[in-house]
């Protein structure tokens, strides 16, 4: 069995390091496309809520 040596040793904790922020910007646009994909949709319910708030406004004045 060999012993590592100290560049071996630099390098393995760099190669490592350089993994672990490449899957965390991986994990990172995941997740910004998730919120992204909820603000839409939260906008679209927000959307039809104007829509339903226009029609009940109309309803009361037509009442008046």
């Amino acid at each position: 069995m060999m012993a590592l040596g100290v560049q071996e040793i630099t390098l393995s904790i760099i190669v490592g390091t350089l993994a672990a922020i490449v899957y965390s910007l991986r994990i990172l646009v995941l997740m910004e496309r998730r919120v992204a994909r909820i603000e839409m949709h939260i906008e679209k319910m927000a959307e039809k809520i104007v829509k339903e708030e226009v029609k009940i406004e109309r309803a009361i004045k037509k009442k008046r």
